[in-house]
């Protein structure tokens, strides 16, 4: 991914990575059933959603309820790697050398589970 700046950015989906777009409820339920296993996310503090970050179109042709992928063609906004509370946008689960792309599988799991 790009260097982190200071200021949130803009970036292109389809490059370094998808995003996975969740509505806070079914978000926070996933978080949940992932525990460790999740990559970065980004909380949108004002939307109430979460984004989940996924190798490039690993999450294609998904058809889940309230679930939205971002690729090619869309754009993410990315909060600055320090901003880790909110309001507004903040990662809610930072990014680091270890963790930024969670398993689309292991996503796609948490997100269907009862």
């Amino acid at each position: 991914m790009r260097p982190y700046s200071a200021e949130v950015r803009t970036l292109p989906a389809g490059r370094w990575w998808d995003a996975v777009r969740v509505p806070l409820a079914l978000g926070a339920r996933t978080l949940q059933h992932l525990g460790d296993e999740t990559g970065a996310v980004i909380k949108d503090g004002f939307g109430g959603i979460l984004y989940w970050l996924v190798v490039p179109n690993a999450a294609d042709g998904w058809r889940l309820p309230e679930v939205q992928v971002l690729g090619s063609g869309c754009h993410v906004a990315v909060p600055p790697l320090h901003r880790t509370t909110g309001p507004g946008l903040y990662w809610r689960v930072p990014p680091s050398r270890e963790r930024e792309c969670t398993s689309a599988h292991r996503l796609h799991s948490a997100l269907t589970a009862p």
